[in-house]
């Protein structure tokens, strides 16, 4: 008999308008803490006067970093403590191992967050163009769904 404190949690598929909530709050997030580094290296105060310089390679170079850093911490480290992201911990979503329902490891997880550039590099602009009805899939073992009672 397996014991309750340890039996899996079952998960339940979410719905497409959940996904697409949590993807949107975690693209968000990244987007937000990106321009915000970005913006404060292209501030420049000369003789009390603020002058903002979008055009500099460094704004723009520290923008991406901290993006891309923002949503590793996000998708991979954060994931692997509390099993979700900002955006899906608000969306009522967990990310789990696609096996057996336990918390995912570091491999998994950073091998799905690569997996999440590669899908919106690739099949985001087909999907737009062709209008078609492709779905996000949940990719190297790991699985994102609802939470419900231990079973």
């Amino acid at each position: 008999m397996i014991d309750q404190q340890y039996a899996p949690t079952r998960v339940v598929p979410p719905s497409q308008a959940r996904r697409v909530t949590a993807a949107v709050i975690d693209a968000l997030v990244a987007l937000v803490c990106g321009i915000a580094a970005g913006a404060t290296a292209g501030v420049r105060v000369s003789d009390g006067v603020v002058e903002l310089r979008p055009q500099s390679p460094t704004v723009w170079g520290l923008a991406l970093g901290v993006a891309v850093g923002v949503s590793f911490v996000n998708h991979v480290l954060l994931t692997r403590a509390v099993r979700a992201s900002v955006g899906k911990a608000l969306a009522g979503l967990r990310v789990v191992r696609a096996s057996d329902g336990r918390r995912p490891g570091l491999v998994r997880l950073t091998g799905r967050w690569l997996f999440g550039f590669y899908w919106m590099i690739v099949f985001v602009p087909v999907h737009v163009a062709t209008d078609s009805d492709v779905e996000q899939q949940d990719a190297v073992g790991v699985r994102v769904g609802r939470r419900t009672a231990r079973s």
